[in-house]
C-alpha cells in the first residue's frame, strides 16, 4: 500500500527541536520517537541532524571527548508542515519531552516533493 504524499502549502511552519543524543522516550532515543510520532500523524517530513558541539541553558558543553563513553551530542529535529498540522503535533511533542528547546518559524515553501 502506497502512502499518501503530504502536500505542503506555500506558507508553512518549521518546527525545530533541540535535544541531546542521550535523551530517551521509553525504550527509544527521543529523536527517533519524535520522528516516528510525526510520521504516524502524517506530517510532511522530518529530518534529524547530529551536532558536533553545542551548549544549552546550563552552559554545559556537549561534544566529542576522547575518554568519554557517552558523548550526548546535540540533536536537532526539523519538521515542516502547515500551521494547523504543526499545532496539532505540539501537544504530542510536549508529552514526549522532558527538556530541550522547541522553536517555530514561518517559512516560505519554494518547492515540495511531487
Amino acid at each position: 500500500m502506497k502512502r499518501e504524499q503530504a502536500v505542503l502549502p506555500e506558507e508553512a511552519v518549521l518546527l525545530r527541536i533541540f535535544i541531546g543524543e542521550d535523551d530517551r522516550q521509553k525504550n527509544l532515543p527521543l529523536y527517533e520517537a519524535i520522528v516516528l510520532k510525526a510520521r504516524e500523524l502524517h506530517l510532511a517530513g522530518a529530518t534529524v541532524f547530529r551536532g558536533l558541539l553545542g551548549f544549552g541553558r546550563s552552559s554545559h558543553m556537549h561534544g566529542p571527548k576522547i575518554l568519554r563513553l557517552s558523548m550526548d551530542l546535540p540533536r536537532v529535529i526539523e519538521i515542516v508542515d502547515s500551521q494547523e498540522k504543526i499545532n496539532a503535533f505540539l501537544p504530542q511533542l510536549e508529552l514526549m519531552m522532558g527538556g530541550g528547546l522547541v522553536t517555530l518559524e514561518r517559512v516560505h515553501v519554494i518547492r515540495s516533493p511531487d
